[in-house]
């Protein structure tokens, strides 16, 4: 299963995080590399969805293909999140939030594991809803301008990573409200 197409598009995501960072080291005008940026961001979603839906298409479904997936789409926000904040495109206490969440949950969804509780601390819709506004966020803010001449990308971008922020905030207290029986009980 480590090379099941599945697998291998979220590999492909997780080849495409240096894609991303390199662009912008690159000898060309910003706004060409905002676009390229973008569209390898927008591309590496569109692989996080289609790489679910074929392992459950296919029965390609795997621990590892658990594991890895999650990973890849936690790297690449990261990384995103750090070239946003060095182009001044967002504030770093919205990165330092959003990334603090994902290690702080990634390490307690482990530690559950670990104690036979995982369910306790399963995806949640507010999770889901905060994807979906940092997926959407991140790439209107790589692209920064007027899509089609009318839409402030930036504007945009910024209103949703600050609501990304948030659900991300509400998401992290969610999952540690869970856990809390089995972190009191801890030694």
């Amino acid at each position: 299963m480590f090379s099941s197409l599945p697998n291998l598009l979220t590999w492909a995501r997780v080849l495409a995080i240096p894609l991303l960072v390199a662009v912008f080291y690159l000898p060309a005008a910003r706004p060409t590399q905002d676009v390229v940026a973008t569209v390898i961001f927008v591309g590496a979603a569109l692989t996080d969805w289609l790489d679910g839906w074929l392992a459950r298409k296919l029965g390609q479904t795997s621990a590892f293909g658990a594991f890895l997936d999650p990973v890849a789409d936690k790297l690449i926000v990261c990384a995103a999140l750090v070239l946003l904040v060095q182009m001044e495109r967002t504030d770093a206490i919205v990165a330092a939030i959003i990334i603090g969440r994902e290690i702080t949950i990634s390490a307690l969804r482990e530690w559950m594991a670990q104690v036979g509780a995982s369910a306790s601390v399963a995806v949640h819709s507010i999770g889901k809803f905060k994807t979906i506004a940092q997926l959407v966020a991140i790439p209107l803010l790589l692209y920064d301008g007027a899509l089609f001449g009318l839409i402030d990308t930036r504007l945009i971008g910024n209103w949703l990573i600050y609501v990304a922020a948030v659900l991300t905030v509400w998401s992290m207290m969610y999952y540690l409200r869970r856990a809390w029986p089995y972190l009191q009980g801890a030694r």
